[in-house]
């Protein structure tokens, strides 16, 4: 992890008042992965509420769709990290966006031929999630490669940043697409912006190093998914990292896989005004992006992400208390302080490993990491889907977020809470060290 001063790590190098924004591969990486955060931030409001308006679905068949998209994580999402760290990571992000085009679009044209299903939802989830699986693990080593190993923690968080900006306009975007037009329409403007984001990986410059395979690791790729689990595993800071995710990612999405249903059907809101309270959560996004960095220099990186999870995380049990009226302000007051917790995390998290993995080893602890996280979302996505059928929205919602709100612990738990900054290299006697 970079050092207290973290946009400093490269003190030979001089530096602008633009930053990172002063290197057009990144511009490029930036303004892509901004443009299809924004399609992304859309469709997780549309998808529900295609299923919700059109095809009257339950929270459990919305739990069911919103697992769809992260089920690939669990099934593939070990050998994809192994498959990546041996290819070029532009050409496969690349097909990723053009398949998510494909699969999105086929959205509106069913509907327009008036033969959209559910299962039809469901496999379109699938794909997606497939194609994401594949992208964002050569995305998280693709960083690494454009910004030659430097300023991480600065380009992470201007890419957070701008991923919580899409999401505060994703969604209010998405509802008032699906007031005015319906739900599917604002499919096809995701659609494009997975293009997007393909032309300008496309004119990306950076040449990516090539590693050569001898034979034994071409016929290796078991061992290199059993290296990967071994070095997370056995790694004092990566697991409790890995497990702190894992849990509460399977909470997050079970209260998520139901707010839609609740805001609609319990506090009977109409889509626009579920897309515009969905936004309060980015925008704790957008200010946890801007104090990521003041924060890991004030406090540490660790002691930093320990205490910000402390003071944030339990205010997300004012979600189950919203009301229709001014009761609103309690779901908006719980998701923007959630956000700023996640959004920090994930900066800190994310910088850590690109710092502190081996560049050999990265795409397999990604994804290993990613997979083991991912893996409890379709879970919770179900859970949350069941109980909001089985004992209604509003305790389902009480539930999930009981489960949040304390997660802090884990971390609390693990060797950060003594030390005031993650360390920036791997070295292998740490995994044994005491205390």
């Amino acid at each position: 992890m970079p050092r207290v001063d973290p946009t400093n790590d490269m003190p030979d190098r001089p530096r602008t008042r633009w930053g990172v924004f002063a290197r057009p591969d990144f511009r490029l990486l930036w303004v892509g992965e901004t443009v299809s955060g924004l399609g992304n931030s859309i469709t997780v409001v549309a998808l529900p509420l295609i299923a919700v308006v059109a095809l009257d679905a339950g929270s459990t068949a919305v739990g069911l769709l919103a697992g769809a998209v992260w089920l690939p994580w669990l099934l593939l999402g070990l050998p994809v990290g192994a498959w990546v760290d041996r290819l070029h990571k532009r050409p496969l992000m690349i097909a990723c966006d053009l398949v998510a085009v494909a699969a999105l679009v086929s959205i509106p044209l069913a509907a327009w031929l008036d033969a959209l299903t559910f299962q039809h939802l469901v496999v379109v989830a699938l794909t997606c999630g497939t194609a994401a699986v594949c992208f964002n693990t050569a995305y998280h080593s693709y960083i690494r490669i454009v910004l030659d190993g430097r300023d991480l923690l600065e380009g992470n968080a201007k890419l957070q940043g701008s991923e919580a900006v899409t999401q505060v306009a994703g969604p209010g975007v998405a509802g008032l697409l699906a007031q005015a037009f319906g739900a599917v329409t604002a499919l096809v403007a995701d659609a494009v912006t997975f293009l997007v984001s393909a032309l300008c990986l496309k004119r990306i410059s950076v040449v990516e190093p090539d590693h050569a395979l001898d034979d034994e690791e071409r016929a290796s790729l078991r061992r290199q998914i059993i290296e990967g689990l071994r070095f997370v595993g056995r790694d004092r800071y990566l697991r409790p990292m890995v497990t702190w995710g894992a849990v509460i990612n399977m909470a997050l999405m079970g209260y998520q896989a139901v707010q839609v249903v609740f805001l609609v059907r319990t506090v009977g809101l109409n889509p626009a005004m579920v897309g515009l309270l969905l936004t309060s959560g980015s925008t704790g996004g957008i200010v946890g992006a801007l104090v990521a960095t003041r924060v890991s220099r004030r406090f540490g990186t660790g002691r930093g992400l320990l205490l910000l999870q402390a003071a944030t995380a339990p205010f997300v049990l004012l979600l189950p208390m919203t009301t229709a009226g001014p009761g609103l302000l309690l779901f908006a007051m719980g998701a923007f302080l959630v956000g700023i917790g996640i959004s920090v995390a994930n900066i800190v998290v994310g910088s850590f490993r690109q710092t502190y993995c081996p560049p050999h080893m990265l795409g397999r602890v990604v994804a290993t990491a990613m997979m083991i996280n991912h893996s409890t979302i379709p879970l919770g996505s179900l859970l949350g889907g069941v109980l909001g059928d089985a004992v209604g929205y509003r305790p389902a919602m009480w539930i999930m977020t009981g489960i949040v709100a304390p997660s802090w612990l884990i971390l609390a738990m693990s060797p950060m809470r003594r030390e005031r900054d993650l360390p920036q290299t791997h070295e292998p006697e740490q995994a044994h060290a005491k205390g």
